[in-house]
């Protein structure tokens, strides 16, 4: 169960319009660890074409393509993190809240940096947390 501003998050139609992704903290509750990431909604899956879908291209100009590129539902609803920890856990044992949520690509990025420095997540062991984009790690801060 996601959580977001102490509302229950079940479906995509839960958040608002053009929601592309979200920060979230996930707490190990019998330890308080955390961990903060990002999750995308939705991702691109390039799919073949059909020998049907391809003859819709028979007499265009131009390159027919073999492929197109479509958008699927991702993980999100029974997503945790990618922490080992974290997967090794009970799922009773981990509660779910987002913190905030982003419209494009490059502002979750932005966004999970900004939380896991601010949060201070490699200099404190409070966080599973062990790098930062994978530029910036925590034993640099031992």
């Amino acid at each position: 169960m996601w959580y977001f501003l102490d509302k229950q998050i079940n479906e995509i139609s839960d958040l608002p319009e053009g929601v592309f992704g979200f920060i979230y903290q996930t707490t190990h509750i019998p330890t308080g660890k955390k961990y903060i990431g990002k999750k995308s909604l939705m991702y691109n899956r390039k799919k073949k074409l059909t020998k049907k879908e391809l003859l819709e291209y028979a007499g265009k100009k131009g390159r027919t393509p073999t492929h197109i590129r479509v958008q699927k539902e991702s993980d999100w609803k029974t997503y945790y993190g990618s922490h080992s920890f974290i997967k090794e856990s009970n799922k009773e044992d981990l509660e779910r809240k987002i913190l905030q949520l982003a419209f494009n690509k490059k502002e979750l990025t932005y966004l999970e940096c900004k939380w896991q420095f601010v949060l201070e997540v490699l200099e404190t062991n409070k966080y599973l947390n062990d790098n930062i984009l994978g530029k910036f790690f925590d034993k640099d801060f031992k």
